[in-house]
């Protein structure tokens, strides 16, 4: 069962900040709503002792919150800081009855992945950092991913296909549209990726806007349909590769 939110910062509190007479910040206080609400996808994945990766961890609120809220026995955690790894393994040593991994390295790793994990989770990755868990995690053979991207620009991989698309749109130059139609591009492109994979994605606010302005949760099943796989392939070459600003690279359903 799902923990309630007041569990979710009260361990929050308990392990992360553990200073008698405090209360949690506005930044930790939204956190733990996004925590909460992740957590709540983790449990409804389901699986049998299931394995879960906790990539571009942070402070590893996700994977350690899942041993001691859901009774995770199995996480592996990965974050490119060594000084949150550090901290997220003295954490680690409150459960010694789980088996719990933490790597100071980058998500794109394939050393640190385990294969066939049941759970991958990305909470805010940032910028290129949720498509390099999306390569691994899909390579790995995630049962589900788990994805709530953060930060949008010039490192992302696609983000300069989907400038040269807006342009041959004539889509003007002005600060606001540009940027939700390039987010929108990039965002289309992440999920053809992951339904090319053989993943039926859903796409689903995690929590308010007000809570965070990246508040969409890519909720992925490994379903490994060939025949919606071969049409995201498909789609995914016409996007990436097609015309710019033709038919070629856009066709409706």
């Amino acid at each position: 069962m799902p923990p309630t939110l007041a569990q979710v910062e009260a361990a929050l509190h308990r392990r992360w900040i553990a200073a008698e007479g405090t209360a949690l910040r506005k930044e930790d206080a939204r956190k733990a709503r996004e925590v909460h609400a992740l957590l709540g996808e983790i449990a409804r994945c389901g699986g049998r002792d299931p394995w879960l990766v906790d990539a571009a961890a942070g402070r590893a609120y996700v994977g350690l919150l899942a041993v001691e809220l859901l009774g995770f026995r199995r996480v592996v955690v990965i974050e490119h800081q060594e000084r949150h790894a550090h901290t997220g393994r003295a954490l680690a040593a409150a459960f010694p009855d789980a088996e719990v991994s933490i790597h100071a390295a980058e998500v794109g790793d394939a050393t640190v992945w385990p294969e066939r994990p049941d759970i991958a989770v990305g909470l805010h990755a940032c910028g290129p950092a949720t498509d390099a868990i999306i390569e691994r995690a899909t390579a790995a053979a995630a049962r589900w991913i788990l994805l709530v991207p953060c930060c949008y620009g010039a490192q992302v991989p696609f983000w300069a296909r989907a400038r040269a698309i807006a342009q041959a749109l004539g889509v003007p130059p002005q600060a606001e549209p540009l940027g939700r139609l390039l987010r929108g591009l990039v965002d289309a492109e992440r999920t053809l990726r992951l339904e090319a994979a053989g993943y039926e994605v859903t796409v689903v606010p995690l929590v308010p806007p007000t809570v965070t302005p990246h508040n969409l949760c890519w909720r992925c099943r490994r379903a490994l349909d060939p025949r919606r796989a071969a049409d995201a392939a498909r789609r995914l070459a016409a996007l990436t590769e097609g015309p710019l600003g033709g038919s070629g690279w856009w066709s409706a359903p």
